[in-house]
């Protein structure tokens, strides 16, 4: 028997149109609609019952906190029915990472969740949406994918929310999980799981954004030779409640930066330790003393992803002990 699928479409690359078929550089995203996407792959129909939602139509870079949070609770609506069994987002790979991390934490179900997208726009010559479609309604139709949380399928290959990252500006194969590797495969019309999740999601996750109407705000400030403290404290005055720095190597800064997040943290500011290298660990006490400066440490989460568990993470409490501990357990 057939599973019933559903797609939701919030825009991206795999909308886009260019004026040309061998256009894939000059092109505006979020063209085409769900529905016409779907027309367009009609095998997916053999695979599952399948229907289309359009929540947005946006480049993913104009994706905001406010439509995540539409995005969620209609997930979690859907997925709360007992005749739907999965569902596919197709989304703009630019971000694509961050709402995955994001869904990762606050979906409310075991059912599969599977994000996609295209590096080449719909109207291109040898587009890669379609394909990228219709592995991700087999990907979200599988047993398989069942309880593995959040995941991400482009290119025939299996990522969890939590590590995949967009590695390059053009090529097919961008999206990788550096540090920890894929899931996984797409074989076929078969997924293939290698490993499992190890880290705390979906329905064993203690976050929940149901009732918020926003989220709190955390700013990114990149770290680089003599740099300031300048845009932290900028940030701060404009109302942020958290500061992740993507620091140097294991999360490092120069003194001048440590000693002001410091006086911010003082002030119940918390500051995250990233870093602005690819992979890698950024480790407690490693380059700066965390416990000396109450500083938070970002674990493997690029900063990117590090801004989104510390923005649900206040929602619950500004401790830095405590959102410490969620870094470990998420």
């Amino acid at each position: 028997m057939k599973k019933n699928i559903v797609i939701i479409g919030t825009g991206g690359t795999i909308a886009g149109k260019a004026s040309c078929s061998t256009e894939t550089l000059c092109y505006t995203a979020a063209m085409v609609s769900i529905n016409n996407l779907i027309q367009e792959v009609p095998e997916i129909q053999s695979i599952a019952n399948v229907t289309g939602e359009q929540l947005s139509q946006v480049d993913s870079g104009d994706m905001t906190c406010e439509l995540w949070l539409t995005l969620v609770k209609r997930i979690n609506e859907i997925l709360a029915t007992s005749d739907v069994d999965g569902i596919v987002i197709t989304h703009g790979t630019d971000t694509l990472e961050e709402t995955a991390y994001l869904l990762h934490l606050v979906i409310k179900s075991e059912k599969p969740v599977v994000l996609v997208g295209a590096m080449r726009p719909f109207s291109a010559m040898s587009a890669d949406g379609p394909m990228n479609l219709y592995k991700a309604v087999t990907l979200a139709a599988s047993n398989a994918a069942i309880g593995k949380g959040v995941l991400v399928s482009l290119n025939n290959t299996i990522n969890c929310g939590r590590e995949v990252t967009k590695t390059n500006t053009l090529l097919q194969d961008s999206f990788q999980s550096p540090d920890i590797g894929y899931l996984g495969y797409l074989q076929g019309s078969e997924p293939h799981f290698y490993r499992l999740p190890a880290r705390k999601h979906t329905i064993n996750s203690g976050f929940d954004v149901t009732k918020l109407t926003e989220l709190p705000q955390v700013e990114i400030i990149y770290g680089y030779l003599n740099s300031s403290p300048l845009l932290a404290e900028a940030a701060v005055a404009a109302g942020a409640k958290g500061i992740v720095y993507a620091g140097l190597g294991n999360g490092s800064m120069s003194k001048d930066v440590r000693d002001a997040l410091s006086i911010l943290a003082k002030q119940g500011i918390v500051i995250v330790r990233s870093t602005r290298v690819a992979s890698g660990i950024v480790t407690r006490n490693g380059a700066v003393d965390d416990d000396l400066y109450n500083f938070v440490a970002s674990d493997t989460l690029s900063p990117q992803k590090a801004r989104i568990l510390l923005m649900l993470a206040l929602t619950k409490t500004n401790n830095s002990n405590e959102i410490q501990r969620m870094f470990w357990d998420y």
